[in-house]
């Protein structure tokens, strides 16, 4: 059966795509091995990060990111000048520790510890990225990734990521992405690596 060719012209999200974006996500990540920390219950994953990047995009990057869609795939960008608002605020803590439970100190040790290595030099931030498994081979992460990064070459600027997948580290590298460092997450979490990039002119890259 042949699959249908799902849009890949990246989009702003807006906040009515909530529910596509937290869906396609939630699908994304059910196997990341840092969500899979988080929320450890086969069973319930996925409607749990439903909730979860539901509360991300809707209290905090749609405010104070750039948040671009595809047909099957998001990605939630920090540029430099928004980096100091884009923090969550007390009520969106609290509704994010109330969706992780009993797993939300491992998700807060998570947090300071990869704040810790953080870079100082201003920088895109590229928070979240992914798209549902049932369009893969389909270019959909690889529109956003582009789209995003053509923004920070625009200004000039480098970008910065972290994954806890290995398998996707060759990826990012083929966008001009280099480890940076490692870091273990607390209390027996995953290893979470830290990727930077620096900017390439526009009219030379080649992504």
């Amino acid at each position: 059966m042949t699959r249908m060719p799902i849009m890949n012209t990246p989009e702003t999200a807006m906040l009515d795509d909530a529910p596509m974006v937290s869906r396609t996500l939630a699908r994304a990540f059910v196997d990341d091995p840092m969500m899979r920390w988080f929320f450890p219950d086969d069973a319930s994953r996925e409607a749990a990060l439903g909730r979860y990047y539901t509360t991300l995009f809707t209290r905090q990057y749609a405010h104070h990111g750039v948040c671009e869609r595809t047909g099957a795939a998001a990605a939630f960008w920090v540029p430099p000048e928004a980096q100091a608002k884009a923090v969550p605020d007390e009520e969106t803590i609290k509704e994010l520790l109330d969706i992780l439970g009993d797993r939300a100190g491992a998700f807060q040790g998570a947090v300071e510890a990869a704040a810790q290595h953080t870079p100082q030099e201003p920088h895109w931030y590229l928070a979240v990225i992914g798209a549902d498994p049932a369009a893969q081979g389909q270019g959909q992460g690889a529109a956003l990734l582009r789209s995003g990064l053509a923004k920070a070459d625009a200004a000039g600027q480098p970008a910065y990521l972290e994954s806890s997948k290995p398998e996707n580290l060759p990826v990012y590298e083929h966008f001009g992405f280099t480890v940076r460092g490692e870091v273990r997450l607390p209390d027996g979490g995953p290893v979470l690596w830290s990727m930077w990039r620096e900017p390439r002119r526009p009219a030379a890259d080649g992504v």
